[in-house]
């Protein structure tokens, strides 16, 4: 029960005021209660999503999942989010406590530093394209309970793109598994291929080294390992020298300096144009604005962008 309290709040955090948040909080007892006995006898509701669209640049279709599921996703992932921190190389940096875009950032701009070309891949249709069985049996291999792994094999269940393939973007559980199914992908590069310079921020990665033709190599054999192994398709690689920059998590990253990409500065101009517009027609309060604000300016700041907020204007 200390488990599922933990996970409430989780899951609530940010989203006190929600509706479902607040029914589910009105007889929270009895509701963790009734989650947990689900959980014990194997039956706990799960796949009730709601699908909508983002254009962020490209269509996504994201699953949100209704919240007592999210309460229970935050439940899995307090006890078994540590098990996979464990099997992590040290330079993946998605969905770890203290890792993140910005310190994914940091360390490519170390690496920018030490080489001087890199090599960057991306998987196609990502989240779409992980099988469940593999996955599956790469999570037996960490976890050993077997009513743990009916649940594993049920969540993966709710979901398809195609048969026994998928997962639901917008899933906390999805996350966590899709950058485990990378994980051997960081070690054959990490350890076969003996290349240093490497970081991975779910499916997008780069490799350094000071000989091209090494790099190109190197990407022939990745690619063969991701589709034999992994199942998955790699779009075209991307080589360059590391004085043009690198794009990488909404950065643009040279060796002594990083700013916001096109496509993040666009964002920033247009997010900020949106809350000004919100805060002036009364839609929102100054308390939230200036919450909203500061998430926006968080990230944008780490680039440096004093120029561009000037251009934008004072916030009010």
């Amino acid at each position: 029960m200390e488990n599922l309290r933990e996970a409430f709040l989780k899951a609530a955090r940010g989203k006190t005021g929600k509706r479902e948040v607040v029914k589910f909080r009105a007889d929270l007892q009895k509701n963790l209660l009734s989650l947990r006995e689900s959980l014990l006898s194997g039956d706990a509701c799960i796949g009730n999503y709601h699908y909508f669209k983002v254009y962020d640049p490209k269509e996504r279709v994201i699953c949100a999942a209704a919240f007592p599921e999210r309460v229970l996703h935050h439940a899995i992932m307090n006890v078994c989010e540590p098990v996979l921190e464990r099997a992590s190389v040290f330079d993946s940096y998605a969905c770890r406590v203290g890792k993140g875009q910005f310190a994914c950032a940091s360390r490519a701009q170390h690496f920018s530093r030490g080489y001087s070309h890199y090599l960057k891949f991306d998987v196609r249709k990502y989240f779409d394209s992980i099988p469940h069985e593999t996955l599956l049996g790469m999570l037996a291999t960490k976890y050993h309970d077997p009513g743990l792994s009916r649940l594993f094999g049920r969540l993966l269940s709710s979901y398809s793109t195609s048969p026994g393939c998928g997962l639901p973007i917008g899933n906390l559980c999805s996350q966590h598994f899709a950058n485990f199914y990378l994980g051997s992908l960081d070690r054959f590069i990490k350890e076969t291929l003996r290349c240093r310079g490497y970081v991975r921020y779910m499916d997008d990665f780069v490799l350094w080294h000071s000989e091209l033709d090494w790099l190109r190599e190197a990407g022939h054999r990745i690619r063969e390992f991701a589709k034999e192994g992994l199942s998955l398709d790699l779009k075209p690689a991307i080589t360059g020298r590391v004085q043009g920059g690198l794009s990488l998590v909404g950065f643009c990253i040279f060796p002594f300096s990083v700013r916001l990409s096109g496509r993040s500065k666009r964002r920033y101009i247009r997010k900020r144009t949106v809350l000004e517009s919100l805060l002036a027609t009364g839609q929102i309060s100054e308390t939230e604005a200036a919450a909203r604000y500061a998430s926006l300016e968080a990230f944008a700041g780490f680039a440096g962008i004093a120029g561009l907020r000037k251009a934008c204007g004072t916030f009010y």
